[in-house]
């Protein structure tokens, strides 16, 4: 039962993971729509968007993104870079084909 309910908070947090980070890409994005504005918004939005970045994802891929979510975000012109989708795609799709292929070899 444990085990159970254990799977299904994995699987709420992948979802939840995903879909905020959608979200969160889509506002990072909106301020590049906006000629000025945007470059003054990014200079706020980049703390705040790699300090989320980091608290979504722990340890060492939260780290990193979260320092990747900061460049992306203040440099100029590279806002269309969908940092977050990509950090869940690394977590949830790479990196656990990698796990599950290293207990293959451990088997």
């Amino acid at each position: 039962m444990i085990l159970q309910s254990d799977a299904l908070t994995n699987l709420s947090n992948k979802q939840r993971n995903l879909f905020l980070g959608i979200f969160l890409d889509v506002v990072g994005m909106l301020t590049y729509l906006v000629p000025f504005f945007g470059e003054f918004a990014d200079t706020i939005w980049a703390p705040l968007a790699a300090f989320m970045l980091s608290y979504m994802y722990k340890g060492s891929i939260g780290k990193v993104g979260g320092v990747i979510e900061f460049l992306e975000e203040i440099l100029p012109f590279s806002d269309f870079i969908p940092t977050f989708t990509l950090t869940w795609i690394y977590t949830y799709v790479i990196k656990k084909q990698d796990d599950t292929q290293t207990l293959k070899e451990l088997h």
